[in-house]
């Protein structure tokens, strides 16, 4: 028997059959270290097909039964190209819950646009599947919590897309503030500041043939096809609109608040949060805003975000430096860096890879460590999680934690450009009820999640 034939046939019979509990995680389908582990992709766009095929590839006995989208153009392409880089052909399907019916499947990769991310997450825990999840992970407060009490609820391991928490380097900088070496914490500085132009949303056409745009659609309001929306072949504008996304800040600023979050170790929820923002650069038609400033107060510091989407000269961290542990960013000029404050030094950190440096007086450079992306690090922590049940990196508390600065800001913007108060026991807020509504959301008959998961 080839090998195409023998790896498409352990697909087809590879099951999740109960074994008993684990060590911090119980799973009715918990494998043993040298059992095959069968995935499903959710989500076929480039991001997500690059990830589940480097994860089969980066870990043993790992492979692909069934990929699923509602774009039937990125479906086809999907079987494909698992085809052509892992050596067999997965079955496809257009609708989700094919997946999680499905016995065979012990873990779900979710990488829809961010409104689909939570119904599917929850869906899948309900169904007994372990979950990765991309980024991020929820559009509202509400939708976080959900998250963490279906992991918790069906013992589900589940891994939030925030890969720098399985960075070496982003480790490394958090024993070096804990050790002191920094001094306190006076204040952190996160910076998406990344480039645009004038956007308008194209005028609304017929539903294409290639797409379910009921079901992409989802817990979203129903509303008129438009080709900005959704690309047959790319990524689409969805990130411009409050039904689907957060926005630049729940795209790569989530990244880089995350990353700040972990190195400074992980602190509860801020107790307020000021955001301004607006489309004054382009007064385009997007939802989302064009540039937003936010700050947190966290009681003992500060944290603030500039997200863009309007500053051409700033650059993300070149390929070459983000894969070199050698190298170090410009940091001046550096699109998704974050600066911590300390009162001994100055410690500039890299998002998904450019490693951190500390400065000292005279720009004096006292300790520094590179880094690399850490996308690799990231799914092998995500299969040995699945094997030992040991809860993963990508923790879904702590995630929501860092989504929640997310849509702290996007709230305090939606709502007039205020200061909001914020509770962290009941996470809600305490000075509009406005904000409270928006941290709950709405969702299309036939899509809500109940309260009780």
């Amino acid at each position: 028997m080839d090998r195409r034939k023998f790896i498409k046939k352990g697909v087809i019979a590879s099951a999740g059959i109960a074994t008993g509990f684990g060590i911090l995680l119980g799973n009715p389908s918990c494998k043993g270290a040298n059992e095959r582990i069968t995935l499903a992709l959710v989500g076929c766009g480039s991001r997500g097909l690059g990830c589940i095929i480097s994860c089969c590839k980066l870990n043993a006995n790992v492979v692909i039964k069934t990929v699923c989208d509602v774009n039937r153009t990125k479906l086809g392409r999907a079987v494909s190209e698992v085809e052509k880089q892992l050596g067999y052909a997965p079955a496809k399907v257009e609708n989700m819950e094919a997946i999680f019916a499905d016995k065979d499947v012990d873990a779900v990769w979710i990488a829809t646009p961010e409104h689909w991310h939570m119904p599917a997450t929850v869906m899948a825990c309900r169904a007994g599947k372990d979950v990765y999840v991309e980024k991020n992970p929820s559009i509202n407060i509400w939708e976080g919590r959900k998250m963490v009490e279906a992991a918790t609820k069906y013992k589900r391991i589940v891994q939030v897309g925030f890969q720098n928490r399985s960075a070496p380097y982003a480790l490394s900088a958090r024993e070096y503030i804990k050790s002191g070496k920094l001094g306190k914490i006076v204040t952190v500085k996160c910076y998406n500041m990344l480039g645009g132009g004038k956007w308008q949303e194209e005028p609304e056409t017929p539903v294409p043939e290639w797409l379910d745009w009921d079901k992409w659609l989802g817990p979203a309001p129903m509303r008129g096809f438009s080709p900005s929306i959704v690309h047959e072949n790319g990524r689409g504008d969805w990130l411009s609109y409050w039904a689907y996304s957060g926005g630049g800040l729940a795209d790569d600023a989530s990244h880089v608040m995350d990353l700040a979050r972990f190195v400074i170790g992980d602190p509860d929820h801020p107790i307020s949060v000021y955001g301004w923002g607006g489309n004054h650069i382009f007064g385009g038609t997007r939802e989302t805003p064009e540039f937003q400033t936010l700050v947190y107060d966290f009681g003992k510091f500060t944290l603030s975000c500039d997200n863009a989407c309007a500053t051409n000269y700033m650059t993300k961290t070149p390929g070459d430096v983000r894969m070199d542990p050698t190298k170090f960013p410009n940091w001046r000029n550096n699109a998704t860096r974050t600066e911590i404050y300390g009162t001994n030094g100055l410690m500039y950190l890299g998002r998904h890879g450019g490693g951190w440096q500390v400065l000292g007086p005279d720009n004096e450079i006292v300790a520094q460590e590179g880094g690399i992306h850490p996308d690799k690090e990231h799914f092998v922590n995500f299969i040995d999680s699945l094997r030992s049940r040991k809860r993963p990196n990508g923790d879904p508390e702590e995630c929501h934690r860092s989504a929640t600065l997310v849509h702290l800001g996007n709230t305090a913007y939606r709502v007039g450009n205020k200061q909001l108060l914020f509770d962290p026991a009941s996470e809600k807020f305490t000075n509009s009820e406005e904000a409270n509504i928006l941290a709950r959301g709405t969702y299309r008959k036939g899509y809500k999640i109940p309260e009780t998961v």
